[in-house]
This record gives C-alpha cells, structure tokens and sequence, in this order.
C-alpha cells in the first residue's frame, strides 16, 4: 500500500485522468487527442488507465471499476446532446471493458498483497518473532 502523501497524489492523477476523458468526450471531433488507434483501443486503454490508477489509491477495485463504468455510459449517452457526436454501444462496452479488466488485475493483486503480508505474519508468529508473538519473561524462566 502506498504513503497517504503517496495515495493522494495518485488520487488526484486518477481525477484529472477521468476529467480529461469527460472532456475529450465531449468536446467538439476536430478538437479531440487521438493517439491513431483504433477508437475503441483507445476508450479501452483510457478507462484501463484510470482505473488502474485509481486502484493504487483506493484499494476498491470493484467499486471504482463500477463507477467508470457508469461513467463510460454516460458519457456516451451525452455525446447524443453535442452537435457532432452521436451515441456508440461498442465504445461504451469498450470502456467499460477497460475499466472492469482493470477492476480484475487490481483485485488479484489486493488478494496476492493481503496472501504475503498473512503468510509473513503466520511465520514469524511461528518463529516467536513477530509483533503477535507472545512475549518471554526474561527474568523468571
């Protein structure tokens, strides 16, 4: 787990990675960042991105993973209201997609994290090391 300076950086990161892609979703075609992938690629890697880094701060990943995917809806259904946009089913799904693969790495890694840090604190118990461990009275034996 990162430093809660550490995790708030990131946090703040993560919001202008949502921001920028609220943005670029609405803003008018000719003023749009393509990377030259594919659109689908990119709404993919956006939403994995913000994800993944929204993930490192707020160890949640289903919670996060949900409401990007919210978010790619939504986003979605408001490029109805632009002049030049129209609403897209795959690029929604695309997005979504994104985020909840994203969702899934982070959760394996939570899980693998919370595994290590149990078996590190079983063994060293089981040493008599650790900060669980029972502690010996040195005076009387």
């Amino acid at each position: 787990m990162a430093s809660p300076s550490f995790s708030r950086w990131l946090a703040a990161c993560g919001a202008v990675l949502v921001a920028a892609i609220a943005a670029d979703s609405l803003v008018p075609v000719a003023w749009q960042i393509r990377l030259g992938l594919h659109w689908l690629t990119e709404h993919f890697l956006a939403y994995f991105a913000a994800t993944s880094i929204i993930c490192l701060a707020w160890p949640r990943p289903f919670v996060v993973a949900g409401a990007l995917m919210a978010l790619a809806a939504l986003m979605e259904g408001l490029q109805g209201l632009t002049v030049d946009r129209i609403p897209d089913l795959p690029t929604a799904l695309s997005g979504a997609a994104g985020a909840l693969t994203a969702a899934l790495l982070g959760e394996a890694v939570v899980r693998v994290w919370k595994g290590r840090r149990l078996a590190r604190l079983k063994a060293s118990q089981a040493l008599g090391t650790g900060a669980g461990a029972p502690r010996r009275n040195l005076l009387y034996p």
